[in-house]
């Protein structure tokens, strides 16, 4: 069994379906594993920040409110599940007027490491896509495709050199591998 100091989780496509820019409450649920998969790696002594790019608010296509409105649901049903949440962290940047705070760049990850004490090379990133997983090998921690959401056609523009550390179907075969 692996304990990491900090399980980082993409959104969209690793927690939740991702139909493309969810813009209320009403459009977000997460995947009928989600919960329970979380729950069985914070058992194992992990704890959890979630880091997501939405681009949506630049593009004007959702606004900050209703994002606040879906983070602060999702606050509630790791709280209610005792699942530990460090922080969801969101840069909200249009692609092509991205900060370093836009994954793949490193600022959400030096953020939580600051605020909480992290070691990123104890940590791992577990998400969908390129960006995910360029991200987390940058850094120097291991890396998690799943091939929910947008994770099988990812696999095609993963470079050799940055094939992720594991590659499961999906955040319940993730928590399978991480917790045996």
């Amino acid at each position: 069994m692996k304990r990491y100091d900090c399980i980082f989780l993409d959104r969209d496509g690793t927690l939740n379906p991702d139909p493309g820019y969810i813009s209320s409450l009403e459009d977000f649920s997460f995947y009928n594993y989600t919960i329970s998969s979380l729950k069985k790696m914070a058992e194992a002594g992990n704890r959890f920040c979630i880091l997501t790019n939405q681009s949506g608010i630049a593009r004007g296509l959702i606004q900050q409110n209703d994002l606040d409105e879906i983070h602060t649901f999702i606050k509630s049903e790791f709280e209610r599940h005792k699942i530990p949440l460090l922080g969801i962290y969101v840069c909200p940047d249009h692609p092509e007027q991205a900060s370093e705070r836009r994954k793949p760049g490193p600022g959400m990850f030096l953020e939580a490491e600051l605020e909480h004490d992290l070691n990123l090379m104890e940590c791992i990133m577990i998400g969908d896509s390129v960006a995910d997983m360029e991200a987390g090998e940058m850094l120097g921690m291991d890396t998690m495709l799943v091939l929910s959401g947008r994770g099988s056609e990812t696999m095609d523009f993963l470079p050799e050199y940055e094939m992720p550390t594991f590659i499961v179907q999906d955040l319940a075969e993730g928590a399978l591998k991480i917790c045996q």
